[in-house]
Formats: structure tokens, C-alpha cells, sequence
């Protein structure tokens, strides 16, 4: 039988047997799976255990969410990540965009995926940039532009035709490719003739018709472009004389329709004759003599002074209109004969309308009656005897007796061209007529919207 230990020798049997295991556990690795964190199950706070190896699992500690927004290294260059900052700061301001246009405005790939953005390579650069913008028709709506179109440096073209942009015109006298400028039919607000866009001098196509513009065009309209060939500013609520300098722009296309302008249309409107192919007058208020210097314009096609209040007779000089298709004086407090000279435009030039209607004409020539048959002239509501649809004689003697002392425009019987010199050739007259069944005026088609 064994002898029991002795009582000390017992006692440090097992301290030493607690060290050895103290040690042992000293010396095992903790685990990197001792934090567990797991959700309450009645929808509280999260319960956080302690397992048995200590430490804790780094994956769990939260990390900045990544950005969703492309670095500038993801670029093409530099030039098209700034124009991408301006287009996403652009991009909050659109607050309707009902064919979800701005949605194609994400990413990198501003030259081909961003609807209404094209791009190009400025004159000695070598890096593509947004060269155009074009977001005609799409019916976009914010509160303003600027910071948009002034912030592409870079821009030549900016079309934005059929929108509902707000605020005013942006300063775009630091674009230095720009050309081209369409603001037609938005809601700009109320102001005068935006006197920034007279720095453009590149310019080549100015539309701001249909907004809300007022006041007197500023002169340099006429004087600021020496490249330019449309000018639209119809629909607008412009007012006063125009600029007298109007006849010294080389515009190619003038639509002044349906503003409240008066006075006389200025004389130096026969300067324009090199380069003036349809010009407006439409619906104004107008005044004056109807100018001799319109009979100049021997390259236009359309010219349209119906609708305002101008007299006197129809000068002798509209016979070298060789190249007039559409010519409208209705509407007018015009009086007098209608020569043939003017209706053999007809046959010896271009002329497929001639609109008289409206005026206190009181003669025609033979060649006129015959364009009335054809349909090609309209005197309704004239004074003319044995015409159809005529003035009451009653409402003839009237305005004569109101206006004898006031018919004081002059009657010159000179005219500066032989119209047998600029008489269309056979081959072309032949082919007008279906030529003109296609053929759209720029000018007229400004009218709409």
C-alpha cells in the first residue's frame, strides 16, 4: 500500500501542474476568428462575443465606400475631363427631361455615348474636345445656362432650339472658335438684345427668335459679324427704328418678322445687294416710303415687307428684281399702278408670287391681269376697277381723302437695269417650276418654332 504524499509536497504538485498550464496557454497563438458579431433576433442591438482565442477579424471594420465617379487619368486627355466636370454640373441643374437625354451623360466616353455632344480637335490642338452641342428638339428644361455653354471653352457650335431655358444669355465672349448660336423658342428671360453675343465676331449664324427679348437692336448687329449669314430675330418683342446701319451687314438671311419695329425701312438696305437672299419685314409696324433701294437687292429671292404701314407707289427700280421668287407688299397703305415691268418678272425672271393684296392700288398693266389668271398675283381688297374682291368705293374714297396731303413719296421713273440684260434663260425657266416645289425659304421656315 502506498504511502500518501505529504501534505506540502502535495500542495506544490499542484501549483506547478496551474503553472505549466498557465504557460501552456501563454504560448498558443491567438485566433483571428475571436470576434463574432451577430444580429439580436428581436431586431435590437447587435450582441459582440468573445471567442476563446482572443484578437479579432480586421474584414469586419468598415472602409470608405468606392467612388462612382470617373478620375481624371480614365480620360482621353484633360480637355474632355473638365468639359465632363461642366456637363455633370449642367446635368443637375435639368429638372425635366421628359426623352431621358441627360441619362446618356455618365461615363467617360463624352465623343460618342453623350447624346447632343460632338467632339473635335480645335485649330493647333492635337487633343479632341466637345466641339458641338446640339440638344435641338429635346425639350430640356433649367433655370440657366450660363456655366454651361461659357464653361466649353472649346465650343464652336451650341444649337439648343425647343427648350425651356431660363435665366439670360451666357457671356461667350471667351470662346474663341465659336460660330454658331441658336436660342430659338426657350424661355429666356425678359431683356434687351444681348450685347455679349456682339463679341462673337466669328459668328456666322445668330437665332434667338420666339423668347422674349425687347427694346431697340443695337447697331453692332449690323456691323459686329463680318462672316455671319443667318440673323433670326423674330417672334421676339422688339421695338423702335432700325439701325441705319442695317444695309452694311453681309447676312445672307435677315428675319425681323413679327416684332413691333417703326419707322422706315433705312435706304442703306441697298448696300446689302451683293449678298442679301431673303430678307423679312413681316408683320411690324413699319412706316415711311416704301424704299427704291429694295429694287437693288438683284440676288434675293425673298422679300417680304407685308404687314406694316407703309405708302407710296411701288418704285420702278423692283423691275431688276431678276432673281426675286416671292415678293409680299400686302397689307400696306400702298396706292398707285402696278406697272408691268414688275409683273414681267414673272416671265422674264424668277418671280412665282407676287402679294398685293390689302393695299389702294388702282391700276394694273396688261401683263399683270394675265399673272391674276394664273394665280401667280393677288390684288384682293384693293381699288382696282373690274377686279374681283375689291374695296368698297366708298372705303377708296376715304383713304384718298384722308391721305392726299400726306402722299408725298417720291416717283422716280428711272431704272437702273435693262430687264432684258438679267432675263432667265429658257433651260432654267424650264426647270423652275419643279425645282420650286422642293424648295424651302430659310427665312420663312424661322416662322415656326
Amino acid at each position: 500500500m502506498a504511502r500518501p504524499l505529504p501534505r506540502r509536497l502535495a500542495l506544490f504538485c499542484v501549483l506547478a501542474s496551474c503553472i505549466a498550464l498557465a504557460l501552456a496557454a501563454g504560448t498558443t497563438r491567438p485566433s483571428r476568428r475571436g470576434l463574432a458579431v451577430g444580429d439580436s433576433q428581436d431586431g435590437g442591438a447587435s450582441d459582440v462575443g468573445v471567442g476563446g482565442g482572443g484578437g479579432y477579424d480586421d474584414s469586419l471594420m468598415p472602409r470608405p465606400a468606392p467612388s462612382s465617379e470617373p478620375r481624371a487619368c480614365q480620360f482621353e486627355n484633360e480637355r474632355l475631363y473638365r468639359a465632363y466636370l461642366v456637363i455633370q454640373k449642367f446635368r443637375k441643374t435639368v429638372i425635366c427631361d421628359p426623352k431621358g437625354v441627360t441619362a446618356t451623360w455618365a461615363g467617360t466616353d463624352l465623343c460618342g455615348s453623350y447624346k447632343g455632344f460632338f467632339c473635335g480637335r480645335p485649330i493647333n490642338v492635337s487633343d479632341r474636345t466637345v466641339a458641338s452641342v446640339d440638344l435641338n428638339g429635346f425639350n430640356l428644361r433649367s433655370d440657366s445656362l450660363q456655366g454651361f455653354v461659357d464653361g466649353l471653352p472649346d465650343l464652336a457650335l451650341f444649337h439648343a432650339n425647343s427648350n425651356s431655358f431660363g435665366g439670360a444669355v451666357p457671356n461667350l465672349r471667351g470662346l474663341q472658335y465659336f460660330y454658331e448660336l441658336d436660342l430659338s423658342n426657350n424661355k429666356l428671360a425678359p431683356a434687351p438684345f444681348p450685347t455679349d453675343v456682339l463679341g462673337l465676331t466669328n459668328a456666322t449664324f445668330i437665332d434667338i427668335r420666339f423668347n422674349s427679348f425687347f427694346g431697340e437692336l443695337p447697331a453692332g448687329l449690323f456691323g459686329s459679324f463680318p462672316e455671319v449669314e443667318a440673323i433670326f430675330v423674330n417672334n421676339n418683342r422688339f421695338s423702335g427704328q432700325l439701325p441705319d446701319n442695317l444695309g452694311d451687314s453681309p447676312v445672307n438671311y435677315l428675319s425681323l418678322a413679327n416684332n413691333d419695329f417703326t419707322g422706315p425701312i433705312p435706304s442703306s438696305i441697298g448696300r446689302a445687294a451683293g449678298t442679301l437672299l431673303e430678307v423679312l419685314f413681316l408683320n411690324n409696324s413699319l412706316g415711311g416710303c416704301l424704299p427704291y433701294e429694295l429694287g437693288l437687292l438683284a440676288r434675293a429671292t425673298v422679300i417680304d415687307a407685308g404687314t406694316n404701314r407703309l405708302t407710296g407707289t411701288i418704285p420702278l427700280s423692283y423691275a431688276c428684281l431678276r432673281s426675286v421668287e416671292q415678293l409680299n407688299l400686302a397689307d400696306n397703305l400702298l396706292y398707285g399702278v402696278v406697272h408691268d415691268s414688275l409683273c414681267r418678272l414673272a416671265y422674264d425672271g424668277r418671280l412665282a408670287n407676287l402679294t398685293l393684296s390689302g393695299n389702294y392700288f388702282t391700276w394694273l398693266g396688261p401683263c399683270c391681269w394675265d399673272l391674276v389668271r394664273e394665280g401667280k398675283l393677288n390684288v384682293d381688297r384693293n381699288c382696282i376697277l373690274w377686279a374681283p374682291n375689291q374695296r368698297s368705293f366708298h372705303e377708296c374714297a376715304q383713304f384718298f381723302h384722308d391721305n392726299w396731303s400726306r402722299m408725298t413719296c417720291p416717283v422716280s421713273k428711272y431704272v437702273p437695269c435693262h430687264p432684258k440684260w438679267y432675263a432667265v434663260d429658257a433651260a432654267s425657266a424650264r426647270e423652275e417650276p419643279a425645282a420650286a416645289e422642293e424648295y424651302k425659304y430659310r427665312t420663312y421656315s424661322a416662322l415656326h418654332p
